[in-house]
Parts: structure tokens; sequence; C-alpha cells
């Protein structure tokens, strides 16, 4: 499937750059990862400046940098040919943020998110570009990178420590993890077979709404903390 203009998650009207722009950032896989970085941070008692720093290292890392670097670097090429200089430096870049604003935490009070960041770096580049005979491109390497860490490095910014609480919201986001990488790989399969309407219908209707869920508790949650 080589043009994936025609996803639910990409706008329908707009110049088809800006459509693979938007596309390319899986603005739903990308919120979803965010909310569970959020998640770990609201799981104890929560500082609002923490809570937003893991918000954007997550939106950064996995809606930018995984993304384009997944983009241009994967065996399949998504969205076409891109200008690869270009995708690489928008990747390179956003990391420089990610990880200036993670180290800053980290060198502060919060140096349990170094070991999370470096194992995040390691999927984000094993996963993404393939690395390694392909050997993590696998739904565990995302089930840890998108379900488990990023709810360890919301925890960890706050208070440095990894809570009970934190491990238990990290097993409903791993399950999460789980349903919306299944479905969404079905999904995708129908699709570039050809596959019946209705079925492919189907799953982008779960596919929505494990998004709008997650969102949804989210802001709940938030709202229930403060």
């Amino acid at each position: 499937m080589q043009d994936r203009t025609s996803e639910w998650f990409v706008p329908k009207i707009g110049p088809r750059n800006f459509r693979i722009g938007v596309g390319m950032l899986f603005l739903p896989y990308t919120m979803i990862v965010t909310c569970f970085a959020i998640w770990g941070s609201l799981g104890g008692v929560f500082v609002l400046d923490r809570l937003v720093a893991i918000g954007v290292i997550y939106f950064l890392a996995v809606g930018v940098s995984a993304h384009c670097l997944d983009a241009v670097g994967g065996k399949t090429k998504p969205w076409g040919d891109l200008p690869k200089r270009k995708i690489v430096s928008i990747a390179i870049s956003s990391l420089v943020v990610v990880f200036t604003i993670g180290f800053y935490y980290a060198f502060l009070d919060s140096p349990l998110l170094i070991p999370i960041g470096i194992a995040e770096g390691f999927f984000l580049f094993a996963y993404n570009l393939e690395l390694f005979g392909g050997k993590f491109h696998n739904n565990l390497s995302t089930i840890i990178s998108w379900g488990v860490l990023p709810v360890f490095a919301g925890s960890a910014i706050q208070s440095n420590s990894i809570s009970i609480e934190t491990i238990l919201l990290s097993i409903i986001s791993a399950s999460i993890t789980y349903l919306l990488i299944t479905t969404s790989r079905k999904y995708k399969h129908l699709k570039r077979e050809g596959g019946n309407i209705d079925k492919i219908k189907n799953k982008e209707r779960i596919l929505k709404l494990i998004t709008l869920t997650v969102i949804v508790v989210t802001i709940s949650f938030f709202i229930v903390k403060i």
C-alpha cells in the first residue's frame, strides 16, 4: 500500500504534501502514546510543567522522529518516495529537542529518565529503521516502547520512581497497545488486499473508538487529579 492518503487520520482537503505531512504523524497513535505518558505523570502527585514536558517529549519522539524514520527507513514506503535528507533532518531535530528536555529533568532530579530514554532511543531506531535484520520490528517491541515505557517515563519525571500504581497503569496501557496494533495490522492487511469494505470499516471504527476512549479517559483523569 504505497498511497496512504486515503487513511481515516489523513486530512481530506489541502495540498498533497500537507496531507502527507499530517498523515505521517499518525496523530491518533501519537496521541495515544502521549496520553500513556501523561497517565504515568498523573499516577501520583504531579507538577504541571513536568506533565507538559513529558507530553511534548513523546509527541515529538513518536509523532515526529519515529514516524519520519519509519517513512524513509523501513522496508515499505507507505508515503511514497520522500526527500530522505529532509525527513531525517526533521527526525534528528525533533530528537535534539526531546533529549534536551529529557536530560534537563534527568540531571535536575529525575535520573531514572536516563535508562528509560536509552531504552526508548534503542527501540526508536531499531524498530523504525528495522536494524538487526528487523528482529525488533514486532509487536513486543511496540508494546514495550509505546505501552509500558511511556507510563514509566511519566512517573519518573514527576517522582523519579516506579510505583505500584505506575505498574498497574502500564499493564492497562500495554493491553490497549496490543489491541491497537493487532487491529491496525488487520486493518492494513484488509486495505492492502482490497478486502471486504464492511470489515475495513469495522476495524476503522475500533481504531477510532480506542483513540477517542484513551483521550477522554486522559482528560477525565487530569480533571480528577487537579
